[in-house]
């Protein structure tokens, strides 16, 4: 996968949006209307603080199914992408939690977007959701039957979650990548907010051997400098909305803040370096 291609950045911020909760959701609140405007907003901020793309998942829909998500979470998913396509030029992403990567599939291929991420490709967690297994034989087959070229990004190790058993980060990333033929991979945190592990980042990035590798949660403008040293991109949204919380509206002020701190750290790695082996050497 060639970020190129897809992206005018090779290092590309792809900011997130949250959609409002959506028909069938337990905390719908009965107005597609009202979850396309606050989408139509949340893309317009992120577009105009500078991402080089969005990816737009069902997060208020919570607590999530495990399988596959309703029909109507499907129709108005759609929708909503059309209408957000429509209006703002960058590339476009589906994320359809917890797990219904066909689903995401579906849409992004109907409505013509470039990517897609799977939280659970290959292997087996256990989620909140109960025990998720990945189904990448048929997200594989059903994207060649819909004749599509949508791009996976896979999660490896996600986040609210934990692997089965004591597999090694080097071994999964090579069976996402070579067996589950995932486009890119994403490491996280152990939850929402939270950055991964620098020495992950390190282990993935040599493990992906050039497969795109994302920070996928808890990147701020504070400590994207370091991570990005040893990643190739991010996927970030909390730390851009207003005060920093997750159930606020993207903050366009906070958008150009993160974006302008990432792109001065791509430009200049040798500083980003060196404020590193300071911190790491003013530690007791």
């Amino acid at each position: 996968m060639e970020l190129q291609h897809i992206f005018k950045s090779s290092n590309p911020i792809i900011g997130v949006v949250h959609l409002l909760p959506l028909p069938t959701s337990p905390r719908w609140g009965g107005s597609l209307k009202a979850v396309i405007a606050r989408a139509e907003q949340e893309s317009a901020a992120l577009a105009a603080g500078g991402v080089d793309g969005l990816m737009i998942e069902n997060f208020f829909d919570a607590p999530f199914t495990k399988g596959p998500v309703d029909p109507a979470v499907v129709s108005a998913m759609s929708l909503v992408v059309q209408r957000v396509k429509n209006l703002v030029p960058l590339p476009i992403g589906i994320n359809v939690l917890r797990n219904d990567a066909c689903s995401a599939m579906a849409i992004a291929s109907c409505v013509e977007t470039q990517f897609i991420r799977v939280n659970v490709l290959t292997g087996v967690m256990a989620t909140d959701q109960g025990l998720i297994e990945g189904q990448a034989h048929q997200l594989l087959r059903y994207r060649r039957e819909l004749g599509s070229n949508v791009k996976i990004l896979a999660d490896v190790f996600v986040k609210h979650a934990s692997p089965l058993g004591s597999p090694n980060l080097t071994t999964t990333i090579h069976e996402t990548i070579e067996r589950g033929l995932a486009d890119g991979i994403i490491i996280s945190g152990w939850e929402t907010g939270s950055p991964p592990n620098r020495g992950d980042l390190e282990l993935a990035m040599d493990a992906a051997n050039g497969v795109p590798v994302f920070i996928g949660s808890g990147a701020t403008w504070e400590n994207i400098p370091d991570l990005i040293a040893t990643a190739d991109g991010a996927i970030v949204s909390s730390s851009l909305k207003r005060h920093g919380q997750v159930d606020q509206p993207i903050d366009p002020i906070r958008v150009s803040r993160f974006v302008e701190a990432m792109r001065r750290s791509i430009a200049n790695p040798e500083a980003t370096k060196l404020k590193s082996s300071v911190m790491l050497s003013s530690e007791p």
